[in-house]
């Protein structure tokens, strides 16, 4: 049996739910977690996150297939799902657990991550400068199970409904020859 090459992209883009209900549609994308990143809190609870106390982001731990998809071709896609302008805020999401993210795994995802960032700005998709930070990857904790495919597991609820929903349906449509058949 032949086993594939993976890699592991860490992105914090505001909720990890849509961050993972997002990818979880790409091509290339064999897995996603949600989880949390780059604080100083071991093992830290949801509630410890959204109380803004242990440093952490909200991100979704995206394991790919580098031959079906490239790192730059998933940040391609997470520059397009979020809003990279807004300091520690994704729409109401307020705080530094929401705050744009890569965690990057290797000094080849830092460059890539510094040229597309370039890229971005000089297409001049926002009309605000990019704010996403762009740091060493040091720990990945999984968030609670309730939180793993919470989209999938509840799009009628209220906030999924609201945010998640449109938020995948304009990815969808953006990105409608990356999904997965």
């Amino acid at each position: 049996m032949e086993t594939k090459n993976t890699e592991t992209a860490t992105l914090g883009a505001g909720c990890f739910w849509c961050v993972e209900a997002v990818f979880d549609d790409l091509r290339g994308v064999e897995s996603v977690e949600s989880g949390y990143s780059g604080g100083h809190t071991e093992n830290p609870t949801y509630q410890q996150v959204c109380s803004e106390t242990t440093g952490h982001a909200e991100v979704a731990n995206v394991s790919f297939d580098p031959q079906e998809i490239s790192f730059k071709e998933i940040l391609q896609v997470f520059f397009a799902v979020h809003d990279p302008t807004t300091l520690n805020r994704q729409g109401n999401d307020v705080g530094s657990s929401y705050r744009s993210a890569i965690f990057y795994h290797d000094e080849n995802q830092k460059r890539i991550a510094e040229e597309v960032i370039k890229e971005v700005t000089a297409e001049g998709v926002y009309d605000k400068p990019i704010v996403t930070e762009v740091t060493p990857f040091d720990k990945f904790y999984i968030a609670e199970n309730y939180h793993q495919e919470y989209f999938a597991n509840n799009p009628n609820q209220p906030y999924c409904a609201a945010v998640v929903a449109p938020k995948v349906a304009k990815f969808r449509q953006k990105f409608v020859n990356r999904l997965k058949k």
